[in-house]
């Protein structure tokens, strides 16, 4: 894991590029401007305290990022990336077998929308969903209230996996019974339970879901998604892309080298 955050290489840069620069002629350089989002993202900082390279640009990177997050750029961008580093390791780049899991985060004063109580873990704030493949590489995201049940809401990530025609098996936690275990029916896929005995103190690795697990601990290094920040929930959703986008180019990296 990187210790600090640094400009992306030409690489690195390299992935994005086709993803979010059209040939259009423009002014602006979105390669500054893509640095800049990941800057605030692994640093937590305000807009408004951007770093003093970045802070002439504010209004253009602002634009950049709410337009790349409406056009659902990101979301393509991180798609890609998934799939190319499966397919470097030499797997399919769609996987057969998905891991889900929720982890609900205190949000911070001002934040009104989408928030609740997470009676079980004391956290009032939001709750981020997330199913990964066997590498915790993540295939589908959404954010709620903390009060909101893991399996209704689970099915927000059903839907997204639509576009993967390998599943077979969803690996879950008791807390998927019920509404999401129906809408794995109905996707004609596998549902596996496993929990972690309650004798048992701290992380246990749960064979199928450990990843899942993993792949929370990972967004811990990114000081934005330390609390739930966000006004909205389509911002925490953006910024949790773009932890996994910046972890990404970095795996890519070292898997080439």
């Amino acid at each position: 894991m990187q210790s600090s955050q640094e400009p992306l290489t030409d690489s690195k840069w390299e992935y994005i590029k086709k993803i979010v620069d059209n040939g259009r002629k423009r002014k602006t350089d979105l390669r500054m401007v893509f640095d800049a989002i990941l800057w605030i993202t692994r640093t937590g900082t305000q807009w408004r305290n951007i770093d003093s390279m970045y802070k002439p640009h504010l209004p253009i990177i602002q634009y950049y990022y709410y337009s790349w997050q409406k056009k659902g750029i990101l979301t393509k961008a991180l798609d890609s990336l998934v799939r190319t580093v499966r397919e470097l390791k030499g797997d399919e780049p769609s996987p057969s077998r998905v891991a889900f899991d929720s982890q609900s985060v205190k949000s911070v004063p001002f934040v009104n929308q989408d928030k609740g109580i997470d009676g079980n873990k004391r956290i009032n704030g939001r709750k981020r969903h997330i199913a990964v493949d066997k590498y915790g590489l993540p295939l589908a995201i959404h954010v709620s209230a903390a009060n909101c049940h893991d399996s209704p809401e689970g099915l927000e990530l059903l839907w997204q996996l639509e576009k993967y025609e390998r599943i077979e098996l969803c690996c879950v936690d008791n807390a998927y019974h019920g509404t999401f275990e129906d809408g794995v029916v109905f996707y004609g896929w596998q549902i596996e339970f496993g929990q972690k005995p309650e004798s048992k103190q701290g992380f246990i690795p749960q064979k199928g879901r450990w990843q899942v697990e993993r792949s929370f601990a990972w967004c811990n290094f990114y000081r934005r998604l330390s609390k739930g920040f966000e006004k909205t929930v389509n911002s925490t959703i953006s910024f949790i892309q773009l932890a996994f986008i910046n972890m990404i180019l970095a795996k890519i990296h070292r898997l080439k080298t």
